[in-house]
């Protein structure tokens, strides 16, 4: 256990203030630098490294799940134009790269790449096929440790060690074997028979407000989350260390082994880092308690498309374009989410008769304060196939879990309900096999045409359709009018 841690102008009163699709207050600050407990100095094994390249020297990479050629191309220092004229077998309009396809691609070198090491694959670190019969509290309870025996308050009443980490991990996304993994390396959960210190950062996220197994879970996974989306897209190349140091993950790198050593790197200390991200550090664990995560089948095909998607309303309705891309849960990255608000003369959170839509076929798989999934493969599991993330739908008559609908079918009434708003509209967001899909990414959330463009800030952007541009704001006027075909 590591410790330490156009259109006729329709003049609609429309407002949205704010939307945040989270139970807990939405600001999370970085962590203070943490003290360092004396620690026994752990000798660790020198990870191998490159070389260095020269200017466009052409190197061996195989595609990983989930690869594009604008991440790459950032990740490489190159352009996708370079990658293109290196590889020519792929087309212009491919998504995302098959998995397991030899590439070359033109290297720049930067200085200070980390390590090549891989703690998981991605298909591990979502909540998505592997852990579709995956059974958490049976799980717990077969191992000895403190964890077993926990239970607490969360989430409106008390809850057991299972539900929390199911509750957590379906509604960030991230596997629940991620975050038991987590409990038993940061704390112990299933090495120690009792906890041998304070649960209240238990994860090593030093928060007066995030405290305890549930709060200090919920902020890991918006660590998580952000450091993991934020390199799908290529965002994110380096990162400090507790004392200043950069780390510059290497380019071959994956997202879920950049995730570990982003939130490892703010929680350890600069030793327990380096031992984290290590072959004896947090994998040993997973492993230990779940086997072999490399056995995992990919979870994100090559050239994924988005099915046919219209937007959540009856089509004779003028809604109002209030949310451009957001995250779609939590505080941080992806940026998944789009929010769409009702016509009304009354402005805040209100009751109203108007009602929102299937985006497809599906079936409801799940229900919450103020959400509603619709699983669009039919097969009842939200762990796989293509799934919409409803959240502010009101439970007043709401479709109930099980009911089968098509593309325009009712399913309840925007509200206020559930996460965070000052106004009533209905927030939606795509998943594909448990990962969040950027909004205006390689896979855009197209609906009735509509294709989003984000802003420099959340929230912010645009709705694109020909040569209309339908600007969001939480205060619209006709420029956020989404007009009627």
């Amino acid at each position: 256990m590591i410790k330490k841690f156009v259109f006729p102008l329709i003049l609609i009163a429309i407002i949205l203030g704010a939307c945040s699709p989270t139970m807990q207050p939405t600001m999370i600050l970085p962590p203070a630098s943490i003290e360092d407990e004396p620690a026994e100095v752990v000798e660790i094994t020198p990870f191998p490294t490159r070389p260095a390249y020269g200017p466009g020297e052409l190197v061996d990479y195989t595609a990983q799940t989930g690869d594009t050629l604008a991440a790459l191309a950032v990740r490489f220092n190159t352009t996708v134009e370079e990658i293109r004229g290196a590889n020519d077998f792929i087309p212009q309009d491919a998504t995302t790269m098959p998995p397991g396809m030899p590439m070359k691609i033109p290297i720049y070198h930067r200085p200070l790449w980390g390590t090549p090491y891989q703690i998981l694959p991605d298909a591990a670190f979502v909540n998505g096929p592997d852990v579709s019969s995956f059974n958490t509290q049976a799980f717990i309870v077969q191992h000895q440790g403190w964890y077993s025996r926990y239970s607490a308050w969360a989430f409106d009443g008390t809850r057991n060690a299972g539900e929390i980490v199911d509750y957590v991990g379906i509604n960030y996304s991230i596997s629940p074997k991620i975050l038991l993994a987590l409990l038993d390396y940061l704390g112990g959960a299933f090495t120690d028979t009792a906890l041998s210190g304070s649960e209240r950062n238990i994860l090593g996220l030093e928060s007066d407000y995030w405290t305890g197994v549930y709060l200090q879970l919920s902020y890991a996974s918006n660590l998580l989350n952000d450091a993991f989306y934020r390199w799908r897209e290529g965002s994110l190349i380096e990162f400090e260390l507790e004392d200043g140091s950069l780390i510059r993950p290497d380019p071959w790198q994956n997202a879920a082994t950049v995730s570990l050593q982003y939130f490892f790197s703010k929680t350890l200390s600069v030793q327990g880092f380096h031992q984290a991200i290590g072959p004896d550090g947090f994998v040993k664990t997973y492993q230990k308690l779940f086997g072999d995560p490399w056995t995992i089948q990919p979870h994100i095909p090559g050239s994924l498309v988005q099915p046919e998607m219209i937007l959540p309303y009856e089509k004779d309705e003028v809604w109002a374009y209030t949310g451009g891309p957001h995250t779609g849960w939590g505080s941080m990255a992806p940026w998944s989410a789009l929010d769409f608000a009702p016509p009304s003369t009354i402005t805040g959170c209100y009751e109203t008769s108007v009602p929102t839509t299937a985006v497809a076929d599906g079936v409801v798989v799940r229900d919450g304060e103020g959400m509603l999934v619709l699983d669009l493969d039919g097969d009842g599991d939200e762990h796989t196939g293509w799934v919409v993330f409803y959240l502010h739908v009101a439970e007043r008559d709401r479709v109930p879990v099980g009911t089968v609908v098509r593309a325009g079918d009712f399913l309840g009434y925007p509200s206020c309900e559930g996460g965070r708003s000052t106004g009533t509209h209905i927030h939606i967001a795509r998943k594909f096999n448990g990962e969040w899909m950027v909004a205006d990414g390689v896979v855009p959330f197209v609906l009735s045409g509509w294709r989003p463009e984000r802003g420099i800030v959340p929230y912010k952007g645009w709705l694109v359709k020909d040569d209309i541009r339908v600007l969001a704001s939480d205060n619209p006027d006709y420029k956020s009018m989404i007009p009627v075909d």
